[in-house]
């Protein structure tokens, strides 16, 4: 019966195999040489295998050893990497991140993050929900995500802290076959009016009743950007889009910008990372605003 081998053992046998010799396994564990001899012919001596065949001045792997070796590194590697979580977790790692990101902010931009994340907390789970306006805020408020990425909803709240990211260019646009792709100049309210505007939404009651950059009173409301970037693309209606996400419609003429006469609001949208003040990030979410930082500085 293979039984009571130990951790050490198998620390020693994979330096002893990395290194070449059991006096340069030895100098590598700061052991003498006939320390590291001996543990591992306990190890052979337990596991009923010889795993080194020692008939030559530098001891060598047998075809067994070589089998086992792999599984030896995976075994000690398992453990490295389950101290490292413990250790994090002692620290107040979180072992999962729940966000919220506002769905115009740039998808090139959350991935870049993303990544940037994974390298650094491997052992966090990462949950991302997407919405708009004012559910941002509601997830972050009510603790159902560590922070949210707020975009067009104004002013601030007093138990939100915000960490600015970037500004994600906002353009208003139709349809080359829709009538106001043929209007020559700023288009007045007026026209606008006639005809149907696409406005994204959501179903916050932080928002409820509140529109931002609504400018026609016969509206569609929709609560996917993808289906509202199809409906402008079949000239069924008219709105605005993040510019990243059309600027390919844009260069090929599938959408026309268009100019809004009584437009005073900027063509820009702000948008921050958000967090309540009592219980912040812990080191993942800090770690994953600091990506979004550094990715959003990114040309």
């Amino acid at each position: 019966m293979i039984d009571g081998f130990s951790l050490d053992q198998l620390r020693t046998f994979v330096a002893a195999a990395d290194t070449g010799s059991f006096s340069a396994a030895g100098r590598q564990l700061g052991r003498a040489q006939s320390v590291v001899s001996q543990t591992v012919a306990n190890l052979e001596s337990l596991i009923g295998v010889a795993l080194f065949d020692r008939s030559a001045r530098y001891p060598v792997l047998t075809k067994q050893g070589r089998a086992l070796l792999e599984q030896a590194r995976a075994v000690t590697g398992a453990m490295d990497q389950f101290k490292a979580s413990a250790r994090g977790l002692s620290d107040g790692l979180e072992p999962e991140l729940s966000v919220v990101i506002n769905v115009l902010f740039p998808t090139r931009v959350l991935t870049e993050a993303v990544a940037g994340f994974q390298m650094r907390f491997p052992d966090t789970s990462l949950r991302i929900s997407v919405e708009g306006l004012g559910a941002v805020l509601e997830l972050v408020l009510d603790g159902t995500c560590a922070f949210g990425i707020r975009g067009p909803i104004g002013g601030a709240h007093p138990d939100l802290g915000s960490e600015y990211l970037l500004q994600v260019g906002y353009q208003m646009v139709a349809a080359p076959c829709h009538p106001l792709a043929h209007y020559r100049g700023p288009i007045p309210t007026k026209t606008l009016g006639q005809h149907v505007q696409l406005v994204l939404s959501d179903r916050s009651k932080l928002t409820e009743d509140k529109d931002f950059r609504v400018f026609a009173p016969k509206t569609w409301r929709l609560y996917d950007l993808g289906a509202k970037h199809a409906l402008l693309k079949a000239g069924l209606g008219w709105g605005g889009m993040p510019v990243e996400v059309i600027r390919d419609d844009l260069d090929r003429g599938l959408l026309v910008p268009l100019e809004i006469a009584d437009m005073t609001i900027a063509s820009n949208i702000t948008m921050s990372a958000i967090y309540r003040t009592d219980t912040p990030p812990g080191p993942a979410g800090r770690g994953l605003i600091e990506e979004l930082v550094k990715a959003s500085s990114r040309p």
